[in-house]
């Protein structure tokens, strides 16, 4: 499962960088047409108007991508934790009162 963990960080990484450059490209694709539709006819703003609507289209379909990456990621480190503490549940017992202790001896020095 850890394996597993480390492949999907990997792929989520690949598809953050893709998303952010994906983004830049819409940015910079649409900065570039509103300077060129300000002395454009009307046809040439509706093939502009077009381009940016592809190009969004194209950053809806990765942030989409991107959202699915997360929650299957999350989903994964649920799964793993709750494993984690059905299969060592005095671990888990002691580890939260260990830090409950530090934060009550923490807490009562101030």
């Amino acid at each position: 499962m850890n394996t597993e963990l480390i492949t999907r960080h990997g792929n989520l990484e690949g598809t953050k960088d893709k998303l952010v450059k994906d983004l830049r490209t819409v940015v910079d694709d649409a900065d570039y047409l509103l300077q060129e539709v300000a002395n454009s006819t009307a046809e040439e703003f509706a093939a502009a108007r077009t381009r940016i609507g592809v190009k969004l289209t194209e950053a809806r379909s990765r942030l989409d991508e991107a959202r699915t990456a997360v929650t299957d990621r999350a989903r994964c480190t649920a799964d793993a934790t709750h494993e984690y503490m059905v299969n060592n549940p005095w671990k888990v017992v002691g580890l939260a009162a260990v830090i409950g202790l530090t934060i009550g001896v923490l807490a009562s020095r101030r």
